[in-house]
């Protein structure tokens, strides 16, 4: 998975190694219940029902393990054989979130990866595929004070460098 334009610092990523998972698992499940839960056909969550599967970004070295119980994905706690697993970049991730790049080009490429059950890979691909899915809304996930004071300082910080070149 060497072919991402952007890997997290190896440095970053032995830090994020020692956060604990199932906090970041019970996050990821929640946002894929706001944002995705409802947009999945019916097919595909009668083969999702109890399977474990597991999200792991490669270069951030964290995985998170979440099942859909039926009603909705929740998290769970880390498996040794997890039924599907699938493999990328945190920023390959990003781009697939944001629908700025296509799963089959990742996974030819070798920087996305599907590991064990095929049969779920493939219903899980093709209808994420299918979903007519907007763009992931990252901004609304970040508490809007939170959003404001990282933008004042962006400004800031903006303001400071130009005054400096003059």
């Amino acid at each position: 998975m060497s072919n991402s334009a952007y890997h997290i610092p190896r440095p970053i990523g032995r830090l994020l190694s020692m956060l604990p998972a199932y906090p970041g698992s019970v996050l990821f499940a929640q946002g894929l219940n706001a944002t995705l839960s409802k947009l999945l056909p019916d097919d595909l969550r009668v083969s999702l029902r109890n399977k474990k599967i597991r999200i792991n970004a490669t270069d951030a070295h964290i995985a998170f393990d979440f099942i859909w119980d039926g009603n909705r994905f929740a998290a769970c706690n880390r498996q040794a054989h997890p039924d599907l697993t699938i493999s990328a970049s945190a920023y390959d991730f990003l781009r697939l979130a944001k629908r700025q790049e296509d799963p089959d080009t990742l996974f030819f490429s070798r920087r996305l990866l599907m590991e064990g059950d095929t049969e779920l890979a493939l219903a899980v691909k093709n209808s994420l595929d299918a979903v007519d899915m907007p763009i992931f809304p990252f901004e609304k996930l970040v508490p809007p004070k939170l959003l404001q004071s990282v933008r004042h300082k962006m400004e800031q910080a903006g303001r400071r460098t130009r005054s400096a070149d003059y």
